[in-house]
């Protein structure tokens, strides 16, 4: 699933094709995505983008009379195409740009969706989510305060969109094992230091794989086609029985929150 980082990307990519330029019209060849693509997209005409930006694993186009927002889900990726290109099975959507070039959001799983609000700041999916990872909102007070009294493992917590947004199960992985906390490590039990130390590392590795385009492991490709990078960079992802880049130890798996987690049974004592 693209996670945070991949959402960036995406937005970095598309922003110079779309940002400034009016829609001539938005193309949806599929409206039964995870929820139904918004009626009022195949509407849309002469309206000018103004900006874009990303809440969580959401992307937003803001636009003269509103927000097309748009979640990639399990398998979905845009590009920038041309109307030479030819439309592939899972092309399901496309923003038709005065400037020639196209948004076309491709997604073979359709668990993504694209949706219309009128105001960012009455729309239903946001209203509950955490702060930003990177913001300043998210420090180690805010993360101590958040833990006291949870009795879940320290994993759901971070992955806990109330608590903080976009920290999915790859970044969630990586950063328990630069921290050395298993990931079934009951979150009460977080101390002030721990805390101030997963802040750091979240920041550190979200901002390390913007800075490499995300991370691609089977569907994520950048807007011009590219794979992200940054899974050259993982230390324990999808790593069972490769030996701990820290000790030797032959990493581990188990299943927290429904999700594959890996951890070294020597750094990462429960």
């Amino acid at each position: 699933m693209p996670e945070l980082p991949e959402v960036e990307t995406a937005k970095n990519g598309i922003t110079p094709y779309l940002e400034g330029y009016l829609i001539e019209k938005i193309i949806v060849r599929q409206p039964k995505l995870r929820w139904e693509v918004s009626p009022q997209l195949a509407q849309i005409s002469q309206q000018k983008i103004t900006a874009l930006s990303r809440r969580a694993k959401y992307l937003i186009i803001h636009t003269e009379q509103g927000y097309i927002i748009g979640h990639l889900g399990m398998s979905g990726s845009v590009r920038i195409v041309s109307a030479r290109d030819p439309v592939d099975k899972h092309d399901h959507l496309d923003i038709v740009m005065n400037n020639g070039k196209i948004m076309r959001y491709n997604d073979p799983r359709r668990f993504g969706t694209w949706l219309w609000s009128a105001n960012l700041d009455e729309f239903h999916l946001f209203l509950k989510l955490g702060p930003e990872p990177l913001s300043d909102e998210f420090n180690a007070e805010y993360l101590f305060k958040k833990s006291r009294k949870k009795q879940t493992p320290v994993k759901n917590f971070l992955m806990d969109n109330s608590v903080v947004v976009g920290v999915g199960n790859i970044y969630a992985n990586e950063t328990l094992f630069m921290c050395g906390l298993h990931p079934e490590k009951i979150t009460a039990k977080l101390t002030k230091a721990q805390c101030a130390l997963l802040v750091e590392k979240i920041k550190q590795e979200l901002k390390r794989a913007i800075e490499q385009g995300g991370t691609t492991l089977k569907d994520f490709l950048q807007p011009d086609g590219r794979p992200g990078y940054f899974a050259q960079e993982l230390q324990i992802y999808g790593k069972k029985g490769a030996p701990c880049p820290n000790c030797g130890t032959k990493i581990e798996s188990l299943v927290v929150a429904q999700r594959n987690s890996y951890f070294c049974p020597k750094c990462q004592k429960k």
